[in-house]
């Protein structure tokens, strides 16, 4: 990362993301203990302290134990990847750029949790609609979602430009 510009974009998002994550989540832990939970908005959200071992919609790699190792490898694998991205984004490209520190903001949280605490990720927002239930997340959880979502938008949008640009150069009568 060469630019100026594209860290502090990146850094500012991905700690921004860091710090709110950690913050709200040790507010929950010293609020939701004890099955305490909190109505926010008639029966379709709440704030109630889970501590999830695995992984994003409860999946596991075995054992509490091994899901942890598992899954830090995986958040260390993936950070390196998306560091790579990172590097080879160009600063005027600020939504990829905002889109990466979401998903690395929000990997960077969790693993924190999975470092600190053999209970797992702790995740505090629950969802209902009606009597479905979407798994308990937290702000790291948001992150790394609206994230994903608009960077594989971006990178669709990419690979449409450069095939439409491949197309042209290969038969430009049909442009």
């Amino acid at each position: 990362m060469r630019s100026g510009s594209r860290r502090v974009l990146f850094w500012a998002v991905a700690g921004a993301v860091v710090v709110l994550d950690l913050l709200t989540k040790q507010i929950a832990v010293a609020t939701l203990g004890g099955g305490h939970r909190v109505h926010l908005l008639g029966d379709w959200l709440f704030f109630r302290l889970v501590h999830n071992p695995g992984a994003a919609f409860g999946i596991e790699a075995g054992p509490p134990a091994m899901s942890r190792v598992v899954f830090m490898g995986l958040a260390v694998v993936a950070l390196l990847v998306l560091g790579t991205m990172v590097r080879q984004t160009h600063p005027s490209q600020r939504v990829r750029l905002t889109a990466l520190a979401l998903v690395c903001g929000g990997a960077v949280g969790n693993l924190i949790d999975r470092i600190r605490s053999a209970r797992g990720v702790v995740d505090f927002i629950d969802v209902y609609i009606g009597p479905l239930h979407w798994p308990t997340f937290n702000v790291a959880d948001m992150a790394v979602t609206c994230g994903a979502v608009a960077l594989a938008a971006v990178l669709w949008q990419e690979g449409r430009a450069s095939h439409e640009r491949s197309a042209e150069r290969a038969d430009p009568a049909e442009a």
